[in-house]
């Protein structure tokens, strides 16, 4: 574990008026020096499949870390992630360099020498495995959504604050880099750059069908694929719900697969919609009503959504409203002026021509200008991975905490209940429940395929009420 005099030093350097500070710029290079014990926080790397890959990229060149494990169920994959990281530290000069693999994480949450996990895995096991990694006091850095449900994101939620961990959200977008768009937009709107606000709209791509007909497989001899369904219902492999077996970094079929994750309404939408809400002071809040249309893949392998169309009403009545239609970003509306941002040029097309969109753009350049002494301002966050490092030494909360993250997940997941269920809903952000609506809040979790994929009873067996 880290030492523990080396902590309080390096929480002394990090606190400053706005939270945190950039450690690598005023930690002396000699605290990392070769007879430094324990120099960095030990980091296991769970999920090496492509947005694994992504976050083992990012945390294995933080100065703070150090890559020591990586697990999967898949043994193409585990294999492929520790050459990764391996060939990274000998390409920095390191001649003895020896990751260590592993199959069932459980082995890895009872490793003494880990302190933290990256958690890259389907979005249907996000919680179960955080949960866990929680209550075995690792801090946690978790892809988004938080969670699949609204209830594993409250579940999630009492694990990290009753074990005290650092977790942080894979939301990046609240990060300076590479994307300064959101928060350079999401400041000036809060700020009243653009007057009162009233209108959000967003637009978070589209999934198509695959053109495959459900089809059942043999399941690959290098994957177990028993623990990889984990809680969701039980089903025949196929590969294109799962991950590519020939393409270690191609896109994955869980995502546009209900069983395992929702669709672009809770990928993408789980970014911009806590771009949204952090913009509007509803970062612990929420919607008041939704009400959600869309069309869902029939008679083929995918099974998410495709076209939608979804409005939220929000305090101080703002409407929030999510199309197919709109070029994926955020565009904020005021009665002062408007402002609009994305991750790079966004390229639609509309009834005339085809256009492409700046990542940051505003109707006056005066709303885009310095802030004052007194604006309201986000956490410094150069690298969101970088964040979450220096919130564990700092022992304070980072850029994406759950208690935020978790409310962006309900909204998104709100909207996909709208969805199923055809009407208009009313949503309580305060009880974290729809409002005299039985069915709606019975969509709110799922039962478990087995007790030991059951985040709840894992949270009452660890005393977490």
């Amino acid at each position: 574990m880290i030492n523990q005099t080396r902590r309080s030093f390096l929480k002394s350097v990090v606190r400053g008026s706005a939270g945190l500070a950039i450690l690598p710029s005023i930690v002396p290079a000699r605290l990392f020096g070769a007879d430094a014990p324990n120099k960095k926080i030990q980091v296991a790397q769970i999920g090496c499949g492509r947005m694994g890959r992504s976050d083992l990229g990012n945390v294995m060149t933080q100065p703070l870390a150090r890559i020591v494990a990586v697990c999967d169920l898949d043994t193409k994959r585990v294999a492929a992630g520790k050459q990764m990281v391996e060939d990274y530290y000998r390409s920095q000069g390191e001649t003895d360099v020896n990751v260590k693999t592993f199959h069932d994480y459980h082995d890895i949450l009872a490793s003494p020498e880990i302190d933290a996990v990256v958690i890259t895995v389907p979005d249907h096991s996000h919680a179960l495995l955080a949960i866990k990694a929680a209550i075995a006091g690792k801090h946690v850095y978790v892809q988004k959504p938080v969670t699949y449900s609204i209830a594993e994101a409250i579940g999630l939620r009492r694990a990290v604050e009753a074990k005290k961990i650092i977790l942080q959200t894979g939301s990046q977008q609240r990060s300076e880099k590479p994307w300064k768009s959101f928060r350079a937009a999401s400041e000036a709107v809060r700020n009243g750059r653009i007057g009162q606000l009233k209108t959000i709209k967003i637009g978070v791509g589209l999934d198509k069908p695959s053109g495959h007909a459900p089809a059942a497989m043999p399941v690959p001899p290098n994957f177990d694929y028993e623990r990889w369904l984990g809680s969701a219902p039980e089903q025949p492999y196929m590969e294109l719900r799962v991950h590519p077996q020939d393409d270690v970094e191609g896109r994955p079929g869980w995502i546009t697969t209900e069983d395992f994750g929702l669709g672009m309404i809770t990928n993408w939408g789980a970014h911009h919609v806590d771009i949204a809400q952090w913009a509007m002071a509803q970062e612990l809040g929420g919607p008041l009503t939704v009400e959600a249309h869309a069309q869902f893949m029939r008679h083929d392998a995918w099974t998410v959504h495709t076209t939608y169309h979804v409005e939220m009403a929000y305090p101080k009545k703002v409407q929030l409203i999510m199309d197919n239609k709109f070029p994926n970003g955020i565009r904020f509306e005021g009665d002062e002026g408007w402002v609009f941002c994305t991750r790079s040029p966004e390229e639609f097309t509309d009834a005339d021509s085809t256009k492409k969109l700046p990542p940051l753009l505003a109707s006056d350049p005066k709303i885009l200008s310095p802030l004052d002494g007194n604006a309201v301002r986000w956490m410094p966050s150069k690298n969101h991975h970088g964040n979450w490092l220096e919130s564990i030494l700092a022992n304070q909360q980072p850029i994406a905490p759950i208690q935020q993250s978790a409310r962006s997940l309900e909204a998104c997941a709100a909207a996909w209940i709208g969805m199923k269920l055809k009407r208009k809903l009313t949503w309580d952000a305060a009880t974290e429940m729809f409002v005299h609506d039985k069915a709606a809040n019975k969509m709110r979790s799922r039962v478990a395929r087995k007790p030991e994929y059951d985040f709840e009873l894992v949270l009452k067996q660890a005393g977490i009420a």
